[in-house]
């Protein structure tokens, strides 16, 4: 099993980026609008632990789908997996997420993808994976202005 793992400092407190990070269904309403990957629109299926999250990037022919395996709010933690197709040569994908205060107007979240990928296809994944998680980073940032 390969891993990405990435961290990211917000000048922000961890309630304000949790009201969005931790808001499962909201990703289309802080994603950034531009850049390499852009999402179209995302269907929502159930709420809680196993709820689905379909997402329609721009000119991508299939929905990427992430179930949310697991969240603990007072913790500020969530795991991930992507179901069905997954982009990038990834065989399986799963990431666990960690939004952790750093005092009263400041937080880290830790990001660490946990993946299989096509032989032959790993740097491509990982290079996916790494720009996915530069966008997450950067919408989130966007929250603040």
């Amino acid at each position: 099993m390969l891993s990405v793992r990435r961290t990211h400092e917000f000048a922000a407190s961890a309630a304000h980026i949790w009201q969005f990070f931790g808001d499962f269904g909201s990703l289309a309403s802080w994603w950034p609008k531009d850049g390499p990957v852009q999402i179209d629109r995302v269907d929502v299926i159930g709420e809680g632990a196993g709820m689905l999250r379909n997402i329609y990037n721009v000119g991508m022919p299939d929905c990427i789908s992430e179930r949310l395996e697991a969240i603990d709010v007072e913790a500020q933690r969530l795991t991930l997996s992507i179901v069905g197709t997954l982009p990038a040569g990834l065989i399986s994908y799963r990431a666990d997420a960690h939004l952790e205060a750093l005092g009263a107007d400041r937080c880290q979240l830790t990001y660490v993808g946990s993946y299989t990928a096509e032989p032959g296809r790993e740097q491509e994944s990982e290079a996916f994976l790494v720009t996915v998680y530069t966008l997450m980073f950067a919408g989130l940032e966007g929250t603040l202005a």
